[in-house]
């Protein structure tokens, strides 16, 4: 089956969107279809986002999408983003009466909210818009399923997440030069993550903040004591990951939380709030601790048996999550 993927998160984006669909075309790549990945990359005009200058937006992309769609003559279409590509790609398939299924990654309506003061209410409205006539809506978890379903979207269904366990996995010979226990976030840095209510923590050792973003200057001059190394790729997030003692994911806003599942591969039990994302990721007392009290949490998960943490996310795996995917489609009559 030929398959249009129409995304406006794509590389050198760095985050856990364009981490779940770049294995997905993978595995889907494995399973014998053909995938086409049409993105800001595919030959648009674009602009930076504002406040996110490595994320470009396509400038009027529908003629362009238009072509490159219908080049690609696909026998099913998935849109798995809301921005500029997704609307050129939406309207294409509506046009021709092509059935296409759609995505919830990212939680719009509480990441604008905490930026300006825009109704969560209103942004909800023109995003269940948007999902409204795409055969099925894929979300990451059941909870934020539960929670779409409050606000009016339908046709819901679960598709989850994977690791690659091979590539995370416990590795004591990567120690890190830092006073122990050392608590640890890697992801973006920026407002939406929740980092001051990590970074303020009383906590003993070292605070460590493995990405980067539009956040990362002020919080390096508020927070001088946490020590921030940037990105890091591969082997290397990897072996920093396993260097580590507790992984503290302070977000109250993510839809999964990819990274979690990376750190419980390397043997990290997971420090959280009681909300969507850990809640369906981390099993409470056992690969983490959840808790309204972020401080508390951490201490708890400190307690916690790594190899727990390692056993769950071995049972996750980036070809379940694929298979998902696959029977999700709605292929052209």
């Amino acid at each position: 089956m030929k398959i249009a993927l129409c995304t406006d998160a794509w590389t050198p984006q760095v985050n856990g969107v364009v981490t779940t669909l770049s294995r997905t075309c993978e595995q889907l790549s494995a399973f014998g279809h053909e995938v086409e990945v049409i993105s800001p990359a595919s030959g648009f005009r674009t602009f930076p986002l504002p406040g996110y200058p490595e994320i470009r937006l396509p400038v009027a992309p529908g003629g362009r999408m238009g072509r490159l769609l219908d080049a690609c003559a696909p026998d099913a279409v998935h849109i798995a983003t809301e921005g500029p590509v997704g609307l050129a790609a939406r309207r294409w398939c509506l046009r021709r009466r092509m059935p296409f299924t759609t995505s919830y990654h990212t939680q719009f309506p509480e990441y604008l909210r905490r930026r300006v003061p825009v109704p969560e209410a209103l942004t909800y409205r023109i995003l269940r818009r948007f999902h409204s006539r795409a055969a099925r809506v894929l979300v990451a978890t059941r909870q934020m399923q539960q929670r779409l379903d409050a606000h009016g979207f339908e046709r819901l269904v679960t598709w989850t997440r994977g690791v690659d366990t091979a590539l995370f996995r416990p590795d004591p010979a990567a120690p890190l030069d830092l006073p122990r226990p050392i608590w640890v976030y890697a992801g973006r840095v920026a407002v939406e993550k929740g980092l001051p209510e990590f970074l303020a923590l009383d906590l003993p050792g070292s605070k460590l903040v493995i990405g980067d973003g539009p956040a990362r200057a002020q919080l390096q001059r508020h927070y001088p004591e946490a020590t921030f190394i940037g990105y890091r790729f591969g082997e290397a997030l990897a072996q920093h990951l396993a260097a580590a003692d507790v992984f503290v994911f302070p977000s109250r806003t993510d839809t999964f939380g990819l990274v979690m599942l990376e750190a419980m591969a390397c043997g990290l039990p997971v420090a959280a709030f009681p909300v969507t994302g850990p809640i369906d990721v981390v099993e409470d007392g056992v690969t983490g601790a959840l808790d309204q009290d972020l401080r508390a949490a951490c201490e708890r998960a400190l307690t916690l048996d790594p190899a727990a943490a390692r056993r769950a996310a071995l049972a996750c795996s980036w070809e379940v999550s694929a298979r998902q995917f696959e029977r999700h489609l709605e292929p052209r009559a």
